[in-house]
């Protein structure tokens, strides 16, 4: 469940293994935050950091605010405007498997990764999405597309 476009249909989503990895990373380190990683060393791989850890950038769209059980905060989902663009018509799930995690990602040592899953939005959910904002690393709510 995600708060910040709360009435809309959800962009980004948990699977129960990933929410199981989040508690104990939460317990572990405090606050976390995710961002959408667009390929390089790590692939595209959801990168997760304690909160403010990574600077988000003032074209980093925030993908939603994942609110999972027993973890306080929300926990902040954040894609490179570039990347967004390319992937608005997807609904995310970001889920934990075994494997080793990307480099700076705080699963890295329990022996799991954190991959996503997707699939393009229905028809109906994508006429709700396509003409609203967006929230920016830099506070604007813009349209984008």
């Amino acid at each position: 469940m995600t708060i910040a476009y709360s009435g809309l249909p959800q962009r980004i989503d948990t699977t129960e293994a990933a929410n199981v990895l989040l508690r104990k990373l939460t317990a572990n380190n405090g606050p976390l935050m995710f961002h959408q990683s667009g390929g390089c060393c790590d692939g595209s791989a959801p990168m997760c950091y304690t909160a403010g850890e990574f600077r988000v950038g003032g074209a980093d769209v925030l993908l939603g605010e994942l609110v999972i059980a027993e973890i306080e905060q929300p926990i902040k989902v954040w894609i490179s405007l570039e990347q967004f663009e390319y992937w608005r018509h997807t609904h995310i799930t970001i889920d934990a498997v075994p494997g080793r995690g990307g480099g700076f990602s705080l699963e890295t040592p329990e022996g799991l990764r954190f991959i996503i899953r997707s699939r393009i939005f229905t028809d109906e959910e994508w006429l709700i999405l396509k003409d609203e904002k967006v929230h920016l690393g830099n506070g604007e709510l813009v349209l984008v597309g």
